[in-house]
């Protein structure tokens, strides 16, 4: 007898890793292998999620009314426009579910987000890489890399894993450049940690072109990574289609409720980037103080440090978990030479940088 066998093209995929948060030998450790809020959750979020606590019976808003209107009015958009997804990854997978398939392509940028590919791979399509420009977003190889066959294109702005960003002019390129049937999606999970004049005109497309949807998420700065809360804007008729395929109920009560109170919290917003700015400029200074070590210029909540010396990346990974802090390695997204490091308090980024100082002496 023979047992079902899953499509070639499932088969195919690499299961996506998450960054770990015990060591090797079951121990909690500090944890900055995920690039979550170091200072957790806003109080007003905090609140409001607590005082959900009394409807765990009743199903939530199908429709995310209130946050769907919420975030139109900080952003100004039109909330019948608004997706919303168990994490900006469902959104993803949406886009590529309804507007790709066998026999189209996927495009991404080399050491793009590990979710491009398997987006891609669940529902067939071929995924295409166009090459880097020093691990950033090279917008004139994604657009050598267009084919009759491209139906979407993927673009993090900052980018995951190297924190790189490309200015506004890049994107409006990018997007001027694609055929009108294909989709651009803009994936902004570290768009708030942006300052005001960087702001890529992605959202400013979104609401005008007719192929242009941006994604973000509550994961991030917002610190509600446990609730998996995103959203994207869109064209009216693409939002519409990933209506169709989207999973019914998929953001809570609880955290449909803390989403709201989030996007009013200005000042945690505000306190959150103005510490993640401070630090990763602290951090990438005492990184290239150290002999061998390359950081990538970043605009998110995490550096990514090459190791281009006698100390290795696995060696520095495995010392850094032996003295107590998980980073993250990406062997399998073509970076066995690299860690991505988020930013952690204070005393976390002075003491991951002293462990890594530490390593390097001894390699």
């Amino acid at each position: 007898m023979t047992a079902p066998a899953p499509k070639p093209w499932i088969d195919a995929i690499a299961p996506y890793v998450p960054g770990r948060a015990t060591t090797d030998g079951g121990v909690t450790a500090i944890k900055l292998s995920s690039n979550e809020n170091p200072f957790g959750t806003g109080a007003a979020a905090r609140a409001a999620y607590a005082a959900e606590g009394h409807s765990l019976d009743r199903y939530p808003d199908a429709g995310a009314t209130r946050l769907r209107t919420t975030l139109a009015a900080k952003y100004d958009l039109d909330p019948a426009r608004v997706i919303y997804g168990t994490g900006s990854d469902e959104i993803l997978h949406l886009a590529t579910g309804a507007f790709a398939g066998v026999g189209d392509e996927v495009l991404q940028v080399r050491y793009g987000f590990a979710v491009y590919e398997i987006a891609a791979r669940r529902v067939g399509a071929t995924l295409v890489v166009a090459p880097d420009a020093d691990y950033a977003t090279d917008v004139d190889a994604l657009l050598a890399a267009v084919t009759p066959r491209t139906r979407v294109v993927f673009v993090a702005n900052p980018n995951n894993p190297t924190g790189t960003y490309n200015d506004r002019h890049d994107i409006a390129r990018l997007h001027a450049g694609l055929p009108s049937d294909c989709l651009l999606v803009i994936d902004q999970a570290y768009a708030e940690y942006l300052e005001p004049d960087q702001d890529d005109g992605a959202l400013e497309l979104a609401r005008s072109a007719p192929n242009v949807m941006i994604t973000r998420t509550f994961s991030k700065i917002h610190g509600l990574a446990a609730e998996r809360i995103g959203w994207g804007y869109g064209p009216a008729p693409v939002i519409a289609a990933l209506h169709k395929i989207r999973a019914p109920f998929n953001v809570t009560t609880a955290g449909q409720a803390a989403a709201v109170a989030a996007l009013a919290d200005d000042a945690f917003v505000d306190r959150s980037r103005s510490h993640n700015a401070v630090w990763r400029g602290w951090f990438t200074d005492a990184m290239h103080a150290l002999d061998g070590l390359r950081v990538v210029p970043s605009k998110a909540n995490f550096v990514l440090v090459l190791f281009e010396g006698r100390l290795t990346a696995q060696v520095a990974y495995d010392g850094l978990m032996a003295r107590g802090y998980i980073v993250r390695w990406l062997p399998g997204q073509g970076l066995p030479h690299a860690l991505r490091i988020t930013i952690g308090t204070e005393a976390e980024t002075r003491g991951v940088a002293a462990a890594i100082a530490d390593l390097v002496a001894a390699a």
